[in-house]
């Protein structure tokens, strides 16, 4: 990303997603005991009509439809998408199959990876520890972590918020051969460090953004050091458990729950498409190895964009949680990015890609909209990955004067 994503190639960010359609399912009404929309981003009503559309049987019809389009010019195989705002009907929709050997449904209830989703929890929890007095957002890496080029000079504020410089280790050409040649091995975060490390700095900390999954993968070993605990231990802990978020899990190899969608992807050795459900993530790990639902992601998008509980209690303090939300200009237009999360046209949030996987979570706070997107390919559809097409068509329809159009772009994978 500029997509929020673990992607293996170099070039691109988010996109949407194609597929056959199947029989919707029943739409609800959400309750209004939702947190209050905190003064974040730019969105704020409008004299000529609201920011956000309600889910009237028109739109509904229309989203159907949009999301019915991208499958088929995508070829995305199945998708699930939920758009939540209190006191209105929701829109819970799944599309297409989860596994196109057996025709299995896709289904909303079904676990997907959520790849660079996770960096929004790795930052999360380190903005814990800042609360907690245990790291300073301005403290330098060199001191929880050796061996980092410029790592006197590079803060854990420029590594949240991805203005470090350091290279990214998804990018680098014997990375790549390594993974795909058996993707089903283990990483080990040093391993994942040395492949970023063998290349010089970029520019000099703070100069400007450049998407680093390997400012992630040094987040993860700060938190694990402060805190005395493995990463997926202590996201559980204190960001899973305290939000309820029982289908949500940080595995440690190739483990998946079930059920689950097959995914399908085209980066692989001799470039064919395979199935991915078997592969080990642990080459995102604090950058991208997570799984989640969709019910999990529509309780995240408030709070990660808020700081707040659905129970009401902080997450993260007010204090920190305002930093977070400083999201300073990136080089594509509408687009900032802060500690950890996107603001593209006011949408607050974080995408995710994978091998065979997708994933968009976003939270308008005017309205205190929710927008969550899964889909089982990560295949490109003419430049363009299939998370984006959807977020984009979705967003067109909800809410016109601020879609979600984060494109493709050198730095975002």
């Amino acid at each position: 990303m500029p997509s929020t994503s673990v992607r293996l190639r170099r070039g691109t960010v988010v996109a949407v997603l194609a597929g056959t359609l199947c029989a919707p399912l029943a739409t609800g009404t959400e309750p209004a005991s939702a947190p209050p929309a905190p003064a974040i981003g730019t969105p704020v009503a409008t004299a000529s009509g609201p920011d956000v559309r309600a889910l009237s049987p028109d739109v509904t019809r229309r989203l159907d439809a949009a999301v019915g389009r991208v499958m088929r010019e995508a070829h995305v195989p199945g998708v699930s998408v939920g758009v939540w705002t209190p006191g209105q009907r929701s829109y819970v929709r799944s599309f297409g199959v989860a596994d196109k050997a057996t025709g299995r449904r896709m289904a909303p209830g079904l676990y997907m990876r959520i790849g660079s989703e996770t960096k929004t929890f790795t930052v999360t929890a380190l903005l814990q520890l800042v609360d907690q007095g245990k790291v300073g957002l301005d403290d330098t890496i060199d001191r929880y972590v050796d061996g980092v080029p410029n790592g006197d000079r590079i803060t854990l504020r420029q590594l949240a918020g991805m203005r470090s410089g350091l290279f990214n280790y998804s990018a680098d050409d014997g990375f790549y051969r390594a993974l795909t040649s058996d993707p089903r091995r283990s990483f080990t975060p040093r391993q994942l460090l040395g492949y970023a490390f063998r290349h010089p700095v970029m520019f000099r900390p703070g100069a400007k953004f450049y998407y680093s999954n390997t400012n992630l993968i040094l987040l993860g070993l700060v938190v694990e050091k402060e805190s005395g605990r493995r990463l997926g231990e202590y996201i559980e802990r204190h960001i899973l458990d305290p939000a309820g978020m029982t289908d949500t899990v940080f595995p440690q190899g190739a483990e998946f729950p079930t059920p689950h969608a097959q995914g399908y992807t085209d980066q692989t050795a001799n470039g064919r498409v395979a199935e991915t459900a078997g592969w080990n993530p642990s080459w995102g790990w604090a950058a991208g190895a997570m799984i989640s639902t969709l019910h999990d992601l529509r309780i995240w998008a408030p709070t990660v964009a808020t700081g707040v509980l659905p129970d009401g209690k902080r997450l993260i303090s007010a204090a920190t949680q305002r930093q977070r939300l400083v999201t300073p200009a990136t080089s594509i237009p509408g687009t900032g990015y802060g500690l950890g999360v996107f603001d593209v046209q006011g949408w607050i949030g974080h995408n995710g890609s994978l091998p065979g996987y997708e994933s968009l979570t976003i939270y308008f706070p005017a309205t205190r909209t929710t927008v969550v997107v899964l889909l089982n390919t990560d295949i490109d559809h003419r430049g363009n990955e299939p998370g984006t097409l959807f977020g984009e068509a979705v967003t067109e329809i909800l809410s016109p004067r601020h879609v979600f159009d984060l494109p493709a772009a050198p730095a975002a994978r």
